[in-house]
């Protein structure tokens, strides 16, 4: 077992928090078969993010209102510390609504037990929306007024949408007049998020929070992709209305949390430590019959903490939470490494399977003075990834590789000269790319864990996932390589620190039921 949680997981988290001591993973989990289908939710919870204990399942498709289905949701905690639970559930007509559970003993710390409203379903498609396109409600805010909003995701013709309601008591609602916002081209909305981010400090908020020093975030899963689109903006409590802070960056158009294999995030408000958390999924990339033939499908990223990039000022910064430290083991440390054009050296660091990797590289001035090219057109995924050579790049890492490198996976930066003379610097995987800020020196962090990849370049700028399937690179044949492949350009690996990683623990139910 890895770093990561693996489980036979379909679509996104249905709900993380922290109460009474532990953090809560509910998740969308068939029982049955790693396809989809027969989704109920599974239910494990930790004391650090790290370990997790098994728990039966929390909710079952039991009731006509999600005999279909018990899709994802959002809790709220209130202020007395009560929970209200709100999930999508499919109908035995296949229609999607919103319904309403709590816990059955508010004083379990490990809420095992839930009960479903008897009045559900709460929520129904209102006019103008397909009853196939309103699902995953999310934690609600507290209104000027005194009551509490939630906004559902949905479309109308091709613009997606995000509608919002008004409840005092979260059984019965009003439906706002308008949009919290729309984008149009950019299809279905689902596993919206909207959440506060602080522009002056390093703590998380509550969901609640607005007034001076705070931006908020809105983020949506769009169905018609499968990536997870961000933007910053302005919220107006009393219009009901967010703006972004720059219409070329909107939801859907813009920034990605993770240019990779990352869907259906979700984050939540950490009261414990005073953070926001989030948390991707991670789909599979081979095939249907495979996830079938190895019993489970799909994994859960590290937890990762939330901040506002207050040097931009217009993303987001990711960092996985700094629990993921304790599972550090056997560091090994290298500074100074050079790397002149077309080199490959490889690092002994032992078993490479599991490993946290932080590296900075900094490229030869000379090289970044004297390039005269022009590759503004440049594009990881269309431009040979890293067997393709320029004179500044690509280079960087090869992680999960055998000692021949007949398999490996390529993590690397890129550094293109536009038109305009300005240099941009992409990070990139053979399958992903995006473009940050300049910046001579280049760093990156990276978890390895035999066949995902998380990669944080920049402090967090940006982010990329790989999952990929090894079959030579296991165990301890697999290897560490750092690599320059540019023409032009000598590169120094400055610091390059690797920690093997010992194995996070699930254990089994306490009552006996292993899922």
């Amino acid at each position: 077992m890895g770093i990561h949680l693996v489980w036979s997981v379909f679509s996104a988290h249905v709900c993380p928090l922290f109460y009474k001591g532990w953090y809560h993973f509910f998740y969308q989990y068939n029982p049955n078969a790693a396809v989809w289908g027969d989704i109920v939710w599974g239910h494990s919870v930790s004391k650090d993010l790290i370990n997790w204990k098994h728990l039966p399942l929390a909710m079952v498709a039991d009731q006509w209102y999600d005999i279909n289905g018990v899709w994802t949701g959002s809790a709220t905690i209130l202020p007395d510390g009560s929970i209200v639970m709100l999930y999508t559930g499919s109908t035995n007509e296949s229609v999607q609504v919103q319904n309403l559970a709590y816990p059955a003993d508010p004083s379990d710390p490990l809420l095992l037990d839930w009960v479903k409203y008897a009045g559900n379903p709460i929520l129904v498609p209102p006019p103008g929306i397909g009853i196939k396109d309103f699902r995953d409600p999310t934690t609600a805010w507290s209104a000027p007024n005194g009551n509490w909003r939630i906004t559902i995701g949905s479309k109308v013709n091709k613009t997606g949408i995000s509608l919002v309601y008004e409840t005092k008591d979260f059984i019965k609602y009003t439906l706002l007049d308008g949009l919290l916002h729309q984008v149009p081209g950019t299809g279905m909305w689902e596993c919206i998020d909207f959440y506060p981010v602080s522009l002056t400090g390093t703590d998380g908020l509550d969901t609640s929070v607005n007034g001076p020093g705070v931006k908020h975030v809105l983020k949506a899963s769009l169905d018609d992709d499968k990536h997870d689109y961000y933007a910053l903006g302005s919220y107006d409590t009393e219009k009901d209305v967010w703006t972004p802070d720059d219409s070329e960056l909107d939801v859907g158009i813009g920034l990605r949390y993770d240019y990779g294999k990352f869907y259906a995030s979700k984050t939540f408000y950490d009261q414990n430590k005073e953070r926001r958390i989030l948390w991707g999924w991670t789909g599979e990339t081979d095939s249907e019959l495979a996830d079938i033939q190895k019993g489970w499908a799909s994994v859960q990223t590290v937890p990762r903490v939330v901040l506002f990039d207050d040097k931009t000022k217009t993303n987001v910064l990711q960092w996985p939470v700094k629990e993921v430290e304790s599972l550090r083991l056997n560091k090994k440390e290298f500074n100074s490494v050079k790397l002149e054009a077309g080199s490959i050296v490889l690092l002994n660091v032992g078993k490479a399977s599991q490993l946290d990797i932080t590296a900075e590289f900094e490229v030869d001035n000379k090289a970044l003075e004297g390039v005269m090219e022009a590759d503004v057109g440049y594009n990881c995924s269309t431009s040979n990834g890293a067997a393709g050579r320029s004179t500044l790049g690509p280079f960087g890492l090869l992680v999960l590789a055998n000692e021949e490198r007949s398999e490996q996976t390529a993590v690397y930066f890129y550094i293109a000269k536009a038109t305009d003379g300005d240099l941009k610097t992409f990070f990139c995987t053979d399958q992903s790319r995006h473009v940050f800020y300049r910046s001579q020196l280049k760093t990156v962090l990276l978890t390895v864990d035999h066949s995902i990849v998380e990669g944080f370049a920049q402090g967090g700028r940006t982010c990329i996932t790989s999952r990929v399937y090894p079959t030579e690179a296991i165990g301890g044949a697999t290897r560490l390589f750092l690599f320059n492949n540019a023409t032009g350009a000598g590169v120094t690996a400055t610091s390059v620190k690797i920690w093997e990683m010992s194995s996070a623990l699930l254990h089994s139910s306490p009552v006996g039921q292993k899922v």
